[in-house]
């Protein structure tokens, strides 16, 4: 990305938020640099102490700066960055189909964070909700059908911050020929979900991922550690079986600053190939 100062004319403060971002983003400021003080800001800027304030926080509002009552304005340090591949939807589905004691020694864990499950502290929680409106037309069941609603989250076990966040919806009348399915003590589940629906009888055949974003709550951005400005990325799932019938819908949250999203799509090959003609290919020169 280039660097660009904002168009049209600047006030002071966002003049010197422009340079200080630019100084940032072309490495001048390294990760963990201190910024200037505000009287070096006031001096080189020559501004008032107020713009100067104004201006850094305008870089804290960007998630650039880390700042705190008594510390120094600082470049902020960059988490480890998390890939989330849309080609983790099949090797979920080809370790659901593996022995046992191999399915319960991998997980999100080693496969997405690459962490050991001995890294986090994971807890999860059941209890069966009415369907939505919402949850009823994506899984084509009647408003107010009995779901099991799984609440999940992992904790980064030396740093105490939140590593993962998601719930899980799943028609009760389609898992309650498996009471296991419905014990949290059985978590976390040898394989995951789609091991899980395999005791039921039900295999996912497809998954559909949607992408949203919104900016943190107060109480989500002190449980992920988000500086000020960083959005949160929503992933709804949707697992289909081989009848195109949504069978589960997770939705996930990740905090964007820390996080990749990778879509891998195949595509299937010409039957025939294309025509090799094209716009004035054969004219006359």
């Amino acid at each position: 990305m280039d660097s660009q100062p904002t168009a049209v004319q600047r006030p002071i403060q966002l003049r010197i938020a422009d340079d200080l971002r630019m100084s940032i983003e072309s490495g001048e400021l390294r990760p963990g640099d201190a910024l200037p003080t505000l009287g070096e800001i006031t001096e080189r800027w020559s501004c008032s102490m107020n713009s100067a304030r104004a201006a850094v926080a305008l870089l804290k509002s960007q998630g650039l700066i880390t700042s705190g009552r008594g510390k120094a304005p600082r470049v902020r340090e960059a988490l480890p960055r998390v890939v989330r591949s849309s080609e983790r939807h099949q090797e979920e589905k080809d370790l659901a189909a593996r022995p046992m004691r191999e399915r319960a020694s991998t997980g999100e864990a080693e496969t997405t964070m690459g962490m050991s499950i001995q890294d986090q502290a994971f807890t999860s929680q059941y209890d069966t909700v009415e369907a939505t409106d919402d949850l009823a037309r994506v899984l084509d069941v009647p408003s107010g059908e009995p779901l099991l609603r799984r609440r999940y989250q992992a904790r980064d076990v030396s740093a105490g911050r939140l590593l993962s966040s998601s719930v899980s919806y799943i028609p009760r009348g389609l898992v309650d020929g498996n009471p296991a399915i419905l014990d949290e003590e059985n978590e976390p589940w040898p394989g995951g979900t789609q091991h899980q629906l395999s005791t039921v009888g039900v295999e996912i055949m497809q998954v559909v991922d949607e992408v949203t974003g919104r900016m943190p709550t107060t109480a989500e951005a002190q449980e992920w550690g988000l500086p000020e400005g960083v959005p949160l990325l929503i992933c709804r799932r949707i697992s289909l079986d081989g009848d195109g019938k949504a069978v589960e819908i997770s939705d996930a949250t990740y905090p964007a600053d820390r996080t990749e999203l990778r879509f891998v799509i195949p595509l299937r090959p010409w039957q025939t190939y294309p025509p090799n003609d094209y716009p004035g290919k054969g004219e006359a020169a």
